[in-house]
């Protein structure tokens, strides 16, 4: 039995690979030197000799070009249909219409009862104001009248006034055309209700001492003086006044 040793193998067909490939590179080789030899040669020179001019060159007649094919339609790549979510639309009940309040019914006996209360007082305020009116007319009856009384008694007193300061002037014994002017002199004179003249005091001087003097003797010498025609208008305290010029 025999043993093998490793790397020890025998190659019986290297050699043959070896020579077939030599005759394929030395072939290719030879190809390839004819080739690039032919393609080197210059072109062969050929002389014409020309009798006639040349004919005119034929224009060119551009061929029509062919329209370029349609650029290839572009489809839009589909889009991914997305799916809607399912939305459900819950709709809110309707509120229901509220009742309508029915109107009050209409106490009859009661509106009778307010439309008297309200005449009563009507009636009540008509009165207080028919009152009221009365009054004020009462009041400017009253005023009036006093005024009037007033104006009367007024009237009745300057009357007796001038009674007394007329019987006075007739008693004063003065030469009035030494004054100047018209001085006035004023006296308050007490009385009695006869007539007769208690005091008599002198308020004011007319700056003239004598005038004043003779005005004062003609009232002592006047008493007693006239008396009211009414007794009711008689007063104690009387203020006379006397100017020389007076009349």
């Amino acid at each position: 039995m025999s043993t093998l040793v490793y790397g020890s193998r025998p190659h019986p067909a290297l050699g043959r690979a070896a020579t077939l490939s030599a005759l394929v590179h030395l072939a290719l080789l030879v190809v390839l030197f004819l080739g690039v030899r032919f393609q080197n040669r210059p072109a062969p020179v050929v002389t014409v000799e020309l009798w006639e001019a040349p004919p005119p060159p034929q224009p060119v007649v551009e061929q029509p070009q062919p329209p370029p094919p349609p650029a290839p339609e572009v489809k839009p790549e589909p889009q991914p249909e997305v799916k809607k979510p399912d939305i459900t639309v819950i709709e809110k009940p309707k509120p229901k219409p509220k009742p309508k309040p029915e109107p009050p019914k209409r106490d009859l006996a009661a509106e009778k009862r307010m439309r008297e209360e309200a005449a009563k007082e009507e009636k009540s305020l008509q009165e207080q104001q028919r009152i009221a009116d009365a009054a004020r007319r009462e009041r400017d009856m009253r005023a009036l009248l006093a005024k009037q009384e007033a104006d009367a008694r007024a009237k009745a007193l300057a009357t007796w006034v001038d009674k007394i300061r007329i019987k006075i002037r007739g008693n004063i014994l003065f030469d009035v055309t030494q004054l100047p002017n018209n001085p006035e002199a004023i006296f308050d004179v007490s009385l009695l209700p006869n007539g007769e003249v208690l005091n008599v005091r002198r308020r004011k001087s007319s700056g003239n001492p004598g005038y004043d003097d003779a005005v004062e003797r003609a009232i002592l010498k006047s008493s007693p003086l006239p008396k009211p025609d009414d007794p009711s208008m008689f007063q104690r305290q009387l203020e006379l006044k006397f100017r020389p010029q007076d009349k």
